[in-house]
């Protein structure tokens, strides 16, 4: 099988000193870049989101940071603004070698829906495109690293699992943001999905 590496959201607002900081998010960068040579296909995921996003929660008066509201498409954790489309913490970190991507893959641009995982939106319909390019290229053994392990991470190494790709986390070359024990609740949830965590 035909092996890529998912980068995930190795942006500069989930770094230390970025509006979302993942602690220990900027570590992983060396690790990351020293896997890509052993893969056929390299792709990088962005988080990509305007200003006005729903997932915000600047967005919701009186919403404090990291509660939860109900949206269209069930819980959604409410954000502090981030990785807004053109600033500068939506930018990858510098030190990612990014020149060695074959694709990047811009999510979350949608104002009214978030969206954690490579492969939909947070509604779980609306796809990325992110599959179809995988199986056209034949590349159906995926491994994730990236930020964050118990959000976009993990969101999107169980979707891949249940696409019928081979799906592995190297943890080691993640961080997690651990929102109320959310860490272990996404890596019990991995386990679940058939997902490999190395």
């Amino acid at each position: 099988m035909a092996k890529a590496l998912i980068v995930i959201d190795m942006q500069l607002d989930f770094c230390p000193g970025g509006r979302l900081a993942v602690a220990g998010g900027d570590e992983i960068v060396a690790p990351i870049n020293d896997l890509m040579a052993d893969y056929d296909a390299v792709v990088l995921t962005q988080d990509w989101h305007p200003q006005d996003h729903a997932s915000f929660a600047d967005n919701h008066p009186g919403a404090a940071p990291f509660s939860v509201v109900e949206m269209a498409y069930g819980p959604q954790v409410l954000w502090p603004a981030h990785c807004v489309i053109g600033s500068v913490g939506a930018g990858f970190h510098p030190a990612l070698a990014v020149d060695c991507a074959d694709l990047v893959i811009r999510k979350g641009f949608r104002p009214q829906i978030d969206s954690y995982s490579a492969f939909y939106e947070n509604d779980r319909r609306t796809p990325t495109g992110l599959a179809g390019y995988l199986r056209e290229r034949g590349l159906s053994d995926l491994t994730f690293v990236g930020l964050a392990q118990d959000f976009c991470v993990a969101w999107s190494a169980m979707d891949a699992a249940r696409l019928g790709f081979a799906a592995t986390v190297i943890e080691g070359a993640t961080r997690a943001i651990d929102l109320n024990g959310s860490r272990e609740a996404a890596r019990d949830a991995m386990r679940k999905a058939g997902v490999t965590l190395a």
